[in-house]
């Protein structure tokens, strides 16, 4: 059935992302949904090729959002949320003409990261899914918290005075906190914060998420400076998903007694580079000066070959 006219929606800041959510009336039940697609993207999924090949092989895999058709995650799917998966709501987006959103009950969501939490428990997850784990722990104990205030907010009645958004700012704050060990480490959140700053973008605390093209910026800065051939090395003992994307960070790859203290050292005089550049062509002249890139020879500046403008995207 469907497409449904919302009676209300609005939008869940969840990990970093906007997740589109509203209320249906189905036979006068008011009933709560999210948007399929930006649920699976909070948490870190895709609709990738291994996903299609998999729906197509399995009718059970089929019904499941594409975060949870992997054949070492459906012991671990409930019969509670299969049942909630067999039916979808398609609703209509306010605001977005023509625009049709795939609708999962909100109740389902958590449902759906304690499959991840019961897989990590199990000791049954692929490395490509550690990461999704951590956005499913994280979710799970951010909605208990709000939820807890959410309740004594309705027992007292304070419900009534608080902001629209109150709940929202919230989880968000607590989604932040939650997060920032994950981006701590070796990439320390000066090294992102100087680094949008001479991109000329706006640095945002409360996200992991970067630009795709940082990856670029960072083999740049980072690894092409590191040690001869360190790069292409890295590249060659990657291990990959089904998507052909690496399921570590470089970093990670290092060895323990040199390659990763050598790093270190060099993201130090990187940090220090960045705080004396005002934008991103004068921090790479600066830098090729302190750790020039290993295989190439600086005779004489030629600006027409260098493309980049060192300003956002």
């Amino acid at each position: 059935m469907g497409p449904y006219t919302p009676d209300a929606w609005g939008d869940l800041p969840i990990i970093g992302h906007i997740v589109p959510c509203a209320v249906i009336m189905i036979d006068g039940e008011p009933i709560r949904v999210v948007s399929e697609r930006e649920l699976v993207k909070s948490l870190g999924g895709k609709r990738g090729g291994s996903h299609w090949l998999r729906a197509r092989e399995s009718v059970e895999a089929a019904n499941l959002p594409p975060i949870l058709s992997a054949s070492n995650l459906r012991d671990f799917v409930s019969d509670e949320l299969r049942e909630g998966l067999a039916t979808r709501y398609p609703y209509k987006v306010p605001g977005r003409s023509g625009f049709i959103a795939n609708g999962l009950r909100g109740e389902l969501y958590p449902m759906i990261c304690d499959v991840f939490l019961k897989a990590r428990d199990a000791e049954a997850l692929l490395p490509s899914q550690e990461d999704l784990a951590i956005s499913a722990d994280v979710l799970m104990r951010a909605l208990a918290h709000t939820g807890i205030i959410a309740l004594i907010d309705e027992a007292t009645g304070f419900q009534t005075k608080r902001t629209i958004d109150a709940l929202a700012r919230i989880l968000e704050a607590f989604v932040a906190k939650e997060l920032q060990p994950y981006i701590r480490g070796t990439f320390q959140p000066e090294f992102y914060e100087h680094l949008f700053r001479l991109r000329g973008l706006d640095y945002r605390r409360d996200t992991v998420k970067r630009p795709q093209y940082f990856g670029c910026l960072t083999n740049d800065i980072v690894y092409r400076r590191l040690a001869p051939g360190v790069l292409e090395e890295l590249k060659k003992v990657a291990i990959r998903n089904d998507a052909g994307r690496p399921t570590h960070k470089y970093f990670q790859r290092l060895t323990s007694n040199l390659g990763y203290p050598k790093l270190k050292e060099h993201m130090g005089a990187v940090v220090a580079v960045m705080k004396l550049s005002s934008n991103y062509p004068d921090f790479i002249t600066k830098l090729d000066k302190v750790a020039p890139r290993y295989g190439q020879n600086y005779l004489l500046p030629f600006p027409e070959e260098n493309s980049d403008s060192g300003i956002g995207l």
